[in-house]
């Protein structure tokens, strides 16, 4: 099979509860979890699910941007997700960015961050976005890589008090004009 991203869906309870087990603790980025989503449960699952979907429309929690968000699965496997995030606040800016991505640790090293970034950067782009921010740590090399593989220029590095994030600035084509993502 091949990798796709698709809109959540209560289909992957399994496997994205092993997912969530491989991660042991660290933050899925791009899966709009947060501590209090009860993802064990078949009636919470689809309460999360049925939030992550209508948070295109409407931001998830007070104080959060409308979302876009997609797995990456291959078959009935989830293997990450990524979000796009409509605009951005202080904090999005200075440290977030548009885009947040993570891959579970089983399925990395096979460019699945990287094919998805480029898929989402297409959706900003049918969306009319002129360009888009996505941030790493300055320590993570693979999201490093992923980053400048996409187009990614490094504007700057900023302190969050806890870690270093880089911070890349991927320009997006006008639809019908050549894309810099190859």
């Amino acid at each position: 099979m091949m990798p796709q991203l698709v809109v959540p869906d209560t289909r992957f309870h399994a496997s994205f509860l092993e997912s969530n087990r491989e991660w042991a603790g660290a933050t899925q980025d791009g899966a709009g979890l947060h501590d209090d989503d009860d993802i064990l449960s078949e009636a919470g699952f689809a309460t999360y699910v049925a939030e992550l979907i209508a948070s295109e429309h409407t931001p998830r929690r007070p104080g959060l941007v409308c979302d876009t968000y997609r797995w990456i699965v291959d078959g009935d496997e989830y293997l990450g997700a990524i979000s796009f995030r409509h605009e951005l606040t202080e904090y999005l800016e200075n440290f977030g960015g548009h885009i947040g991505y993570g891959i579970r640790p089983s399925a990395r090293q096979r460019g699945l961050a990287s094919w998805a970034l480029a898929q989402t950067l297409d959706l900003a782009r049918e969306r009319g976005y002129p360009r888009v921010l996505v941030t790493c740590v300055d320590d993570n090399v693979a999201s490093i890589r992923t980053i400048e593989k996409n187009g990614g220029v490094l504007e700057d590095k900023r302190d969050t008090g806890e870690r270093l994030m880089r911070r890349y600035w991927i320009e997006l084509s006008v639809p019908g004009r050549t894309s810099p993502v190859s």
